[in-house]
């Protein structure tokens, strides 16, 4: 991951505002530790900072056309650009960096190119020629971006939102598939899937064809020139992304490099549940396992830099953020710069144990429709955000694209969860990968219970901090917390205790709007929640939330 910002329309152009924006820049670094650039062109700016994946050597951004009369800022990975470099041949490309596609693309196709990007992208580009702009963001959010106002009639864009808050009188995160251009000044989207209207679909499901375009999802995120491995937790979507990425690598541009033994990363407190399976697949798969720990404590004095870093003050966020956060420093030492994980299984699938209780198909289809759309506020911005603190680069091969059109069109009959006739939450993913004659995983891990990965560290993490923020939050605090804080109004001391550090980093009314609110229940919309009365007295974003369906549950709430 890379860090951007870009600022058009500043009115002051002193050498003073350069520094500004070098400043400013500087709060990304930690996205992109190798390189900093920056291109100013009168009154508009476009600085990055590189984290180097992809052409190490001579990828440097800002990125030109052949007479540098385009200009832009990428942060992400573009899978495809080969064969889109195959479509500009008539171009002249000045570096073998994946991002540069995207300004003979432009040449080339005016505004009407973004749904030609496979990948994870932001990026923001300036016309010289007539000195219009556009911005972009992949098609789920994987990868941030920030969209600011400044009261000089400046429009800012940025990769966090700590390098626009203090200089914007207002600011958004920038809708997932989505463009701006300057031309018309608003935002329009471009990507527009079957599913995205929520409609019931009818594809009956075929094993051969959902397990093809996963593999293929995981394959094309080997393009690195530079160490990797995979975020391993031993649940079914992080060992299955290890299993494929195992099998595969040896096909891949990276085996010339990097060796076919496969680096695999787990994090737990001591005995926990995610590090004994992860341990099981590593060995199963004979993968290079590097396994670390961490203490309650250790996670309490790390809070604060994670809610920094992540820019939110939702609970689940962060409690899945700081386990991930402290290993992606572990990794990052050990010299590697990439990571798959396995983000994005459950919003498709249904994989929450809240499904159990989806009343029909047609509830349960759009309960994940809506998980999909909301997943750049929560699983996309802890997994991007926890790893680019330190400059470690995530990758989800679940938010595949045409991984998601196939895993969509699925109809929803096959998803639903069927207790009495064995079929458990993400049946037809475990169903397609399920080869007794060649094995993707051992049978029990195949069809392990989800975790989610805040309880799978170990269930005292999360009882910790409801106690530690037990200790810092009074009742007293919480009983006029809707005075203190009337949006988003926090309803437990931990929540409170969250907000009041998201508070101390972003006190501005915009920031707190980019966070969303509402009840939930193990991870699920506020409208799932009415899918069962005893929820509603149990509300907590944790698995065992789930009452009657995780096998460590919390007591029923009397």
């Amino acid at each position: 991951m890379c860090g951007i910002l870009a600022v058009f329309g500043c009115v002051d152009c002193s050498q003073a505002k350069r520094a500004r924006i070098i400043e400013l820049s500087g709060r990304l670094r930690h996205r992109g530790p190798d390189w900093s650039g920056l291109h100013s062109e009168e009154n508009c700016y476009l600085a990055h900072q590189r984290l180097a994946i992809v052409d190490p050597a001579s990828g440097d951004q800002p990125l030109y056309n052949e007479d540098k009369t385009v200009i832009v800022t990428v942060n992400g990975e573009i899978y495809n650009h080969k064969a889109l470099r195959e479509q500009l041949k008539s171009h002249k490309f000045n570096t073998g960096s994946d991002c540069e596609v995207i300004a003979h693309l432009y040449e080339e196709y005016g505004e009407d190119f973004v749904h030609m990007l496979d990948g994870m992208f932001s990026f923001v580009l300036l016309d010289t020629r007539d000195k219009s702009y556009i911005a972009a963001r992949d098609a789920i959010g994987i990868t941030p971006l920030y969209m600011g106002w400044g009261l000089d009639g400046s429009v800012w864009f940025a990769s966090e939102m700590k390098a626009l808050s203090d200089d914007c009188e207002q600011f958004m995160s920038f809708l997932p598939g989505h463009i701006y251009s300057s031309k018309t000044g608003g935002l329009r989207r471009w990507y527009n899937p079957p599913w995205y209207s929520e409609s019931i679909p009818s594809t009956p499901y075929d094993p051969l064809v959902l397990r093809n375009a996963f593999e293929k999802a995981v394959i094309k995120r080997l393009m690195t020139d530079v160490p990797f491995g995979v975020l391993l937790s031993g649940g079914l979507d992080s060992s299955l992304v290890a299993a494929v990425a195992s099998r595969h690598l040896i096909d891949s541009e990276a085996y010339c490099q990097w060796g076919s033994q496969l680096h695999t990363f787990c994090i737990g407190l001591k005995g926990s549940p995610d590090l004994v399976a992860a341990r099981e697949v590593a060995d199963y798969l004979g993968t290079r396992h590097h396994e670390f720990y961490f203490t309650v404590q250790e996670g309490i004095d790390a809070l604060e830099d994670v809610i920094y870093h992540i820019e939110t003050y939702d609970v689940t966020t962060i409690r899945a953020s700081t386990p991930m956060f402290l290993m992606s420093r572990k990794i990052k030492s050990l010299g590697v710069k990439m990571v798959l994980s396995g983000e994005g299984s459950d919003e498709i699938f249904g994989g929450y144990l809240y499904f159990h209780k989806a009343p029909n198909k047609e509830e349960f289809h759009e309960e994940t429709c809506r998980k999909i759309k909301a997943l750049h506020l929560f699983d996309c911005l802890r997994a991007n955000k926890s790893t680019s603190a330190w400059g470690l680069e995530a990758r989800v091969p679940f938010l595949d694209k045409e991984f998601i059109n196939v895993a969509m069109s699925i109809d929803p009959k096959w998803k639903m969860i069927q207790r009495e006739s064995g079929r458990i939450e993400k049946w037809v993913l475990r169903n397609a990968f399920d080869d007794a004659e060649n094995p993707y995983l051992p049978k029990h891990i195949l069809y392990r219970q989800k975790e989610q990965f805040s309880d799978g560290v170990g269930y005292s993490w999360i009882d910790g901090l409801k106690d530690h923020a037990n200790t810092q939050v009074t009742d007293s605090m919480l009983t006029n917390a809707n005075f203190v804080y009337p949006e988003n109004t926090p309803a437990t001391k931990e929540a409170y205790y969250y907000r009041t550090i998201f508070e101390k980093f972003f006190p501005k009314n915009a920031a707190r709007l980019t966070v969303p609110g509402g009840p939930s229940v193990a991870c699920s919309t506020a409208k799932a929640v009415e899918w069962d009365a005893s929820w509603s007295k149990n509300l907590d974003p944790s698995g065992r939330a789930a009452l009657g369906v995780h096998a460590a549950a919390y007591e029923d709430a009397k």
